[in-house]
C-alpha cells in the first residue's frame, strides 16, 4: 500500500529529480514534489515523497529524518492529510438557515 511523506528543511535549490534520487535507494518511489510559492515560484523549503509499499517509506523515515540533503538537515514523517476546507462564512464554516428544511429569510 502506498505511503507519503513529508520532507522538511528541504534547500531552495533541491530539487524534484534530487528529492527523489534522495529517497529512491529504500524502495520505488511513485511521486516526489517540491512545493513551491504561487506567486514567486520559489521554493517553500518542503516536499512530499510517496512510495508504492509502507515499508520502504518507515525505512526512509528512519534513515533520512535527521538526515543531510543538499547541505541541510532535513526532517521526515509520515505526511497527514489535510483537513478539508469549509465554505460559506468567514468562520470555515457552512451557514445554518434553520432546520427541518425552511430557509430563513436575513
Amino acid at each position: 500500500m502506498a505511503k507519503k511523506l513529508f520532507v522538511g528543511g528541504l534547500s531552495w535549490n533541491t530539487t524534484e529529480e534530487a528529492l527523489r534520487k534522495a529517497f529512491e535507494t529504500f524502495g520505488t518511489v511513485t511521486e516526489a514534489k517540491t512545493i513551491v510559492d504561487r506567486e514567486t515560484g520559489r521554493s517553500r523549503g518542503f516536499g512530499f515523497v510517496t512510495f508504492a509499499e509502507s515499508e520502504a517509506a518507515d525505512a526512509a523515515v528512519l534513515k533520512m529524518n535527521g538526515g543531510q540533503l543538499d547541505g541541510r538537515t532535513i526532517r521526515v514523517n509520515e505526511a497527514n492529510e489535510p483537513e478539508p476546507r469549509g465554505g460559506g462564512d468567514r468562520r470555515g464554516g457552512r451557514r445554518e438557515f434553520g432546520g427541518g428544511g425552511e430557509r430563513r429569510r436575513w
